[in-house]
């Protein structure tokens, strides 16, 4: 049996209604590049699976525990065939030439090691988390503390240009499986947010270019997964919505110290782990107010 050039991704909790409409239009664009995909679900109680198996029976569906975007995506790779991977959510719909276009430019560009179309929100609206730069000390400061977000997100760049970044959102991620072995796949000591981040802080390390690249686009609801879409806030409880906010600070965390402790004077290094115990502690009592509610 021919192997498929592509295998994407998709990790799923209770969004069943999202996943079928992603596999839908998955399946609408099927023909553009030689691909399979598998399904990874976190434990859903809503029916995803039995969902899956019944409308899309020529999807590799695995299942385990919830333990997080990083284990969860990662549980799918025992099953991958294709030379390249994509990392797609389910609350994103595909569009013409997404698989087409995307693939191609990875294929002709040898320095790349990953790239990313173009999401857009359902108000139209580019969804800015698609192309940031590393949150250093700086870059951090300015965009959580100063409110500056020109750098983080590449507002000095139109939104219609390809260029490189430094990181690109696991919502759509394509790249090259030898890639990800080279370099180890997702962290699995990230549980939410962080995780895509760190990834291409790696794939930068093993000497690669990535890429934003915007000629073609996908549609991303976004934050359904984290409770913040109000048509589907019953599907997150106010205690995972807790624990997901909080996940993200300790995510700042782990990626300071993984790569960045290294490179600034240890008395700075404290300071900035000082800052973000700070700021958590200033998520936490929001998240509590707002869970008391």
């Amino acid at each position: 049996m021919k192997k498929p050039e592509l295998s994407v991704i998709i990790l799923n909790y209770n969004t069943k209604e999202l996943l079928e409409d992603c596999l839908n239009s998955v399946k609408d664009h099927m023909d553009e590049v030689d691909l399979e995909v598998i399904v990874s679900d976190n434990s859903s109680t809503d029916g995803s699976p039995d969902m899956v198996r019944k409308k899309f029976p020529w999807v590799k569906l695995i299942e385990g525990p919830n333990e997080g975007f990083s284990k969860g995506n990662n549980r799918a790779k025992p099953l991958v065939k294709g030379e390249m991977v994509l990392f797609l959510n389910p609350d994103t719909i595909v569009h013409d030439n997404v698989f087409a276009w995307t693939v191609r430019y990875l294929k002709e560009h040898s320095d790349v090691g990953a790239v990313t179309c173009k999401l857009v929100l359902p108000s139209g609206k580019m969804d800015k988390d698609i192309r940031r730069r590393f949150p250093t000390p700086w870059i951090s400061f300015q965009h959580l503390v100063l409110g500056m977000n020109k750098a983080y997100w590449y507002e000095d760049i139109p939104e219609d240009a390809t260029h490189t970044v430094d990181a690109i959102q696991g919502a759509f991620f394509l790249t090259w499986k030898k890639i990800l072995d080279k370099v180890g796949w997702y962290d699995p000591a990230y549980f939410f947010d962080g995780e895509d981040v760190d990834l291409c802080y790696q794939i930068h390390k093993a000497g690669y270019k990535l890429v934003y690249y915007p000629d073609t686009y996908i549609t991303h609801l976004k934050g359904v997964t984290k409770g913040k879409v109000a048509k589907w806030k019953f599907k997150v409880t106010p205690q995972q919505r807790k624990k997901l906010r909080l996940a993200g600070v300790a995510s700042m965390e782990r990626f300071f110290k993984k790569n960045l402790w290294n490179k600034y004077p240890i008395w700075f290094d404290y300071f900035v782990l000082l800052g973000i115990n700070l700021f958590k502690v200033v998520r936490y009592i929001r998240v509590a107010l707002l869970s008391s509610y």
